[in-house]
């Protein structure tokens, strides 16, 4: 007799960014009422032991939503009081087990993530939501002070050890490359665009607060022995940023990554800013974005020789001591070049 399935549903996922006082923010919300939302979202009993911080979200609805996004539009505005303009479809994640609620007999959720850049606003809505650091989820992204302790002291160390312990051969070679290009190396750089390599990597290493809940679930659901515990492993999960929902982390992670590939090639850094800003608040937004200290007098050559930007003539109002020149992002590089963005070229580490 043929295995039957249960029938695949199509999640909408909002990762909304906002950049203020220099520090990244995103979305979340706590609770939710649809059928996509866990438990912990729904205020049911703790039957599972997820997290309810997620992104915006909400299941897309062929009878109510004439498209994609405008489902996505309906269940932030819903949720979080906002009223989205421009999205951009981010990836679409349908993993298997993706919601470990599947393996009970639940359907395959496949969730189509879009990003948008917004200036904080305040939230109203039912989904109790609020504007959080996004360093809070990814403590080892944040170089703006330096090289992250938690590099050396937590992830360097457990993922070698965790690497150390896998069959020899040709995976444990692999694991040592993935690490190496992941985290960097005596050879190898630190990428600030691979946040999702890192994170999975951590994942798979069951560093990550999502791993080591996700194993308790299959194990609830299918009555399989829990894998034996790592205490030195739970311990590093426990310091590495907060879990979220399902595998929010993970589209989150995505996002960043995104995030600041488009740095290079497009002038996205705009979205965040009002129409006239100093060259130093522009450099704080894409130090944020970016997770480094970038070099004053470089960043200003590559913005304003480049074209990126032109003066408006007036100067900050509120300043203290001599007010700042402001400016204002200068359309026209669009149309002269093909990848009018500034980038992290000139990205210099501190410490």
């Amino acid at each position: 007799m043929a295995e039957t399935h249960a029938p695949a549903v199509i999640g909408l996922n909002a990762i909304i960014i906002a950049v203020t006082d220099e520090v990244p923010r995103i979305l979340t919300v706590q609770r939710a009422a649809h059928s996509l939302a866990t438990p912990a979202q729904k205020g049911e009993a703790e039957a599972w032991a997820d997290s309810p911080v997620a992104l915006p979200f909400g299941p897309f609805d062929p009878e109510q939503h004439r498209t994609l996004e405008l489902g996505l539009h309906r269940w932030v505005e819903q949720q979080t009081g906002l009223s989205l303009g421009y999205v951009e479809q981010l990836y679409t994640f349908g993993d298997r087990y993706r919601d470990p609620r599947e393996q009970a007999g639940g359907p395959r959720l496949v969730s189509v993530g879009y990003m948008a850049l917004v200036r904080q606003q305040p939230l109203s809505g039912a989904g109790e939501a609020e504007w959080r650091n996004w360093y809070e989820f990814f403590p080892w992204e944040g170089w703006r002070e330096g090289r992250p302790a938690i590099v050396d002291r937590v992830i360097r160390p457990n993922l070698r050890r965790w690497v150390d312990g896998l069959d020899g051969g040709n995976t444990q070679q692999i694991y040592k490359e993935r690490l190496s290009i992941a985290f960097g190396g005596d050879s190898s750089p630190w990428d600030f665009e691979r946040v999702l390599e890192r994170y999975e990597l951590l994942y798979e290493a069951g560093m990550i607060g999502e791993a080591v809940r996700d194993a308790q679930i299959r194990a609830a659901i299918t009555g399989a022995a829990a894998p034996p515990a790592d205490a030195e492993l739970l311990a590093a999960a426990e310091a590495l940023g907060t879990p979220m929902a399902l595998d929010n982390r993970r589209i989150l992670a995505t996002a960043l990554g995104r995030i600041r590939g488009k740095l290079k090639y497009r002038p996205v850094v705009f979205d965040l800013l009002p129409p006239t800003f100093t060259l130093l608040q522009l450099q704080q937004v894409v130090e944020a974005l970016g997770g480094v200290r970038l070099h004053k007098q470089n960043f200003r050559r590559l913005v304003v020789n480049g074209g990126l930007v032109e003066p408006t003539g007036q100067r900050e109002t509120q300043a203290r001591g001599r007010p700042a020149e402001l400016f204002r992002f200068r359309r026209e590089v669009l149309s002269e070049r093909p990848a009018p963005g500034v980038g992290l070229p000139a990205a210099r580490i501190i410490g």
